[in-house]
């Protein structure tokens, strides 16, 4: 249910005959707004305006506070989402030495731990241009080094002086105990053995 930023709310509402929908989803119909604000007070809700551009109005009976806050937290969710998706970043040259090749790679790893997808992009310059092959190495070498969290999304592609690959995050898996945890045959308990009864004294 979409309600307006500008929405009016109990008294805010003074337009004289509204169609109401009721706290279910159900079609009241067209009543008078005094009506309609003592069946709120009745049922301890409130009339909020949904769509106030309509002939007449409409308006909902609800809980706005719960609503509110409902709304907030998913909007905070979408913001959360949105933020995870947000396309990151990291840049390689073809020479790259193997302290900057790991963090760099580093860097991937926890973009990729975040959620997030990663372009990873290597730079030629000049003439390196002419051998795609050595931009093409980095690459693979970057993919296998995160085969365990991330993979490639797609073939690398060349853009201008730039070749690029998407990573995007693997789905979590199982941890490996739970995983031989569930693989393991079930084997059956073992009984434990009776206790020896008592031998009787003959002498007794």
């Amino acid at each position: 249910m979409n309600i307006a930023k500008e929405h009016k709310v109990n008294e805010q509402i003074r337009v004289r005959q509204i169609r109401l929908i009721g706290a279910e989803g159900e079609q009241v119909g067209i009543i008078d707004t005094r009506d309609a604000m003592n069946m709120a007070r009745e049922a301890g809700m409130d009339l909020v305006m949904v769509s106030p551009q309509a002939v007449p109005p409409v308006c909902r009976l609800l809980d706005y506070g719960r609503f509110r806050y409902e709304q907030q937290q998913n909007e905070k969710e979408n913001r959360k989402r949105a933020r995870a998706q947000e396309v990151k970043a990291i840049k390689f040259r073809v020479k790259i030495d193997d302290h900057d090749f790991n963090t760099k790679t580093g860097h991937v790893r926890r973009f990729l731990e975040e959620g997030h997808k990663v372009k990873v992009t290597i730079m030629f310059r000049g003439r390196e241009r002419t051998h795609p092959e050595l931009g093409e190495r980095i690459l693979v070498r970057v993919a296998e080094s995160l085969a365990d969290i991330g993979a490639p999304e797609g073939t690398p592609s060349m853009m201008g002086m730039d070749m690029n690959m998407i990573m995007t995050p693997r789905a979590e898996k199982p941890a490996k105990k739970d995983r031989a945890a569930e693989d393991a045959p079930s084997v059956p308990a073992t009984p434990e053995p009776a206790a020896a009864e008592p031998v009787a004294n003959a002498n007794a």
